[in-house]
């Protein structure tokens, strides 16, 4: 039988690419709380600087390894916290990238996410056209985005989250609703 790892103070904020995400957990890392980094941004910037090709465009299926392993990583780092800790993504991000990307994941990244487990609640960034934009790491279209958005929220719910959607408002806004929603979660 798998042991699972529970932390209810772990939340996950996620979404498609470029939904406000990076701004809210900024705000929410300025208002006092911890925040962990996306692991597949760090990823995509190593690899750029070292000249490697486990990125997203390149060589998908070892980026989304590197991705589970950091993912894993970072849960592990974070699965005593004793007061709320907001995640850029979580492990199950991974595997939505694989589904979106065509391809299985080895059997051991599934096993993995039904181990680690942040709190029941998570967090939806929905795609917004008025703020969606493209950089160095984000390559993907608005449509792509969407895309990722609904299999994202279909993973989630499929492990038994509960997904909320992050209202379109100011970041300040948006990190009310989710301080809000996560004080009420743990209640």
């Amino acid at each position: 039988m798998l042991k699972q790892l529970t932390n209810e103070n772990l939340f996950v904020i996620t979404g498609g690419p470029g939904a406000g995400k990076t701004a809210i957990l900024e705000e929410l890392q300025r208002r006092g709380y911890a925040c962990v980094p996306e692991a597949a941004r760090a990823i995509i910037q190593e690899q750029v600087r070292v000249g490697g090709d486990a990125v997203p465009w390149r060589d998908t299926q070892r980026y989304a390894s590197l991705m589970l392993q950091k993912s894993i990583e970072d849960y592990r780092a974070h699965a005593d916290a004793e007061r709320i800790t907001f995640f850029d993504r979580g492990i199950l991000d991974t595997l939505t990238h694989a589904r979106v990307n065509g391809f299985r994941l080895p059997e051991e990244a599934y096993l993995q996410a039904e181990k680690h487990r942040y709190n029941r609640v998570v967090f939806m960034a929905p795609p917004w056209p008025e703020i969606y934009a493209t950089d160095t790491e984000r390559k993907q279209t608005l449509d792509e985005s969407l895309i990722v958005y609904q299999i994202n929220a279909d993973v989630y719910r499929e492990y038994g989250y509960d997904t909320v959607e992050i209202p379109r408002a100011t970041v300040n806004e948006r990190a009310d609703f989710i301080l809000k929603t996560a004080t009420e979660a743990l209640s």
